[in-house]
């Protein structure tokens, strides 16, 4: 069974986008993954299409119309997780993705303008807010095409190399330590000697060592929490301090 992915949009035209080319892509000719879009103006019933109005209270910008975005959803059926791409929404995590890629796919509502009428997450509670990152954008189809991408990659048979999603940034709880290739040397710059030695056991300690060292100095906040894990005692086990 093929992993699909639905997106409710103003702007359908911009999917697949990039994920028509490259790894996705050829998964997506393979038939690994569908891309179906639903426009989300075909539910408005007035003649004029309209899917927003002005916030209640006054305010600058439009919000979309619960009514029109209540009946969107119900045309996307039930069984896969729905996200609703928002700056408000919970951050998403790499675990969560993983989650996602393992299920039969994912809907994704797109926000535009000053975002969604909040009744629409009282009447569909099932719809989880998430946000890509502490950044605010033009709309919800940029962070969903990102959030497709780092599920499709995940698919059986989409990368190359099955290690290729384990030792990642975020897989662990720390950043990926960092990558050489040849050639050796470059602008007076040379790989580490321990990855030229050959002792896997040294490469893998390096490797360790450094996603630590570079995790903690560029990302405390995952640091803080990585350190924490392993401080606690595993469940049932006593601490002896």
């Amino acid at each position: 069974m093929s992993f699909a992915a639905t997106i409710l949009t103003l702007y359908p035209e911009m999917f697949p986008g990039p994920l028509g080319v490259s790894l996705a892509g050829r998964a997506l000719e393979r038939g690994d993954w569908t891309c179906e879009t639903v426009q989300i103006r075909d539910f408005a019933t007035d003649k004029h299409r309209t899917v927003d109005d002005t916030p209640a209270g006054g305010g600058a910008g439009m919000v979309l119309k619960p009514d029109v975005l209540g009946a969107a959803i119900a045309s996307v059926g039930e069984g896969r997780p729905i996200l609703a791409m928002t700056p408000r929404g919970k951050p998403v995590t790499q675990a969560r993705i993983r989650d996602i890629a393992a299920g039969p796919g994912v809907a994704i509502l797109c926000g535009r303008f000053e975002g969604f009428d909040e009744r629409i997450f009282e009447a569909y509670p099932q719809i989880e807010q998430v946000s890509l990152a502490d950044i605010v954008l033009s709309g919800g189809e940029t962070a969903a095409l990102a959030i497709l991408d780092a599920c499709i990659r995940l698919l059986p048979g989409v990368m190359g190399a099955p290690d290729s999603g384990v030792e990642e940034s975020y897989e662990n709880g720390l950043i990926e330590y960092p990558q050489y290739t040849r050639p050796q040397e470059w602008e007076g710059r040379t790989i580490p000697e321990v990855l030229r030695s050959g002792d896997h056991a040294k490469i893998a300690a390096w490797r360790k060592a450094r996603s630590e060292e570079d995790t903690r100095l560029r990302r405390p906040d995952l640091w803080d929490r990585y350190s924490g894990d392993r401080d606690r005692p595993a469940s049932g086990a006593r601490r002896k301090d």
